[in-house]
């Protein structure tokens, strides 16, 4: 089955552009209760996934930089730590489950790699579920 009909849009979805400060990203994460979020540059496309471990490494590793100066750093120099793996929008469900055993979303993306949305961990494992029990 093609994970199309299980994609959680753009739209709906908080992503952050690789441009904006560790502060606002620190804020976006605190605002939804996230653990990590999409990251996407100016052209819309998915470059990674920022982590609260990924803000955390930065601050603890950076001399000088205290929460009175995030706004200095910008997402793009913050080192991720993990790799969360996109995609394309034509995937099968079943390229699915091993994503999603470490990701807790799975960014989707079209041919150019602009970013369409993210399908979650959640509707993965009720997906398998419904077919194991069926």
């Amino acid at each position: 089955m093609e994970i199309s009909s299980f994609l959680l849009p753009k739209a709906q979805v908080s992503f952050i552009t690789s441009s904006i400060s560790m502060l606002e990203a620190l804020e976006q994460l605190e605002h939804h209760y996230y653990s990590a979020i999409p990251i996407i540059d100016e052209e819309g496309k998915y470059v990674g996934t920022l982590s609260e471990g990924d803000l955390l490494w930065k601050l603890k590793n950076t001399t000088g930089l205290t929460f009175e100066n995030l706004r200095e750093v910008t997402v793009n120099e913050i080192q991720r730590h993990v790799h969360n793996e996109s995609v394309g929008i034509h995937a099968q469900m079943e390229d699915m489950l091993t994503l999603a055993a470490d990701q807790n979303f799975v960014p989707v993306v079209d041919d150019s790699g602009i970013f369409l949305g993210i399908i979650r961990r959640k509707d993965i494992i009720e997906y398998y579920t419904r077919n194991i029990t069926d």
